[in-house]
């Protein structure tokens, strides 16, 4: 399986859906309302400089799998950083490259802008994805806080 690392198209809605979808169940978000994908929809497809963009990879014509990031300033670094906030793949296709293409998509993505840090997070529980993000990326060791609400 060699995936087609690509950004997200207007007619990929159906598939990035089913996508974002499992994402938010894997992390055990309660079921979103149609609103929210639209929503989020709209503004991948915005084109605004300062809005999230995606990547999809894809197999004989499917999507199985996503990638949102977002450039943005830094105090400590001029060129700024870009945030991947999301990476899924889909269940049939975890194992064979995709969340690695994916991530080297963002990574050229990010040179390709000027932005050479990139830096995400993930729980705790997600063995198989810290697996792969050992293996491209560096441990910190920062702890994140949240305000509570």
């Amino acid at each position: 399986m060699i995936p087609i690392i690509r950004p997200l198209e207007t007619g990929d809605r159906q598939g990035w859906q089913a996508l974002y979808d499992d994402y938010h169940r894997f992390y055990h978000r309660p079921d979103l309302p149609q609103s929210f994908f639209d929503q989020c929809f709209q503004r991948l497809m915005s084109g605004d400089a300062g809005d999230y963009k995606a990547l999809v990879a894809e197999v004989d014509g499917t999507l199985v799998g996503v990638a949102h990031y977002l450039f943005h300033p830094h105090m400590w670094y001029p060129e700024g950083t870009c945030y991947l906030q999301d990476l899924f793949t889909a269940a049939e296709a975890r194992g064979k490259g995709v969340g690695r293409a994916l991530i080297e998509g963002v990574y050229a993505a990010a040179d390709a802008a000027g932005v050479p840090r990139v830096y995400w997070l993930t729980q705790e529980f997600n063995y198989a994805g810290r697996m792969l993000y050992d293996r491209v990326g560096e441990h910190t060791p920062f702890i994140r806080y949240n305000r509570p609400f």
